[in-house]
């Protein structure tokens, strides 16, 4: 499984990552890395949940990768 990070960057300064595929992954971060790791993060978090809750096979997650994308 692939998943897309958007990076942006607010007026502020701070960097917004989402990951597209998983609806309601956006995270704020002061560095474009600290953005990044902590959409990374939350997507493995929500992914463990849909797993424990039985919204996805965890087979289908042997192979997971982030590919980086700015909007």
């Amino acid at each position: 499984m692939v998943l897309t990070i958007e990076l942006d960057r607010e007026h502020d300064g701070r960097f917004i990552a989402s990951v597209p595929e998983l609806p309601g992954v956006h995270v704020y971060g002061a560095t474009a890395d600290a953005a990044i790791a902590s959409a990374q993060a939350l997507a493995f978090q929500v992914l463990g949940d849909e797993i424990a809750h039985g919204e996805r096979d965890a087979k289908t997650l042997r192979d997971v990768s982030f590919v980086d994308r700015a909007a």
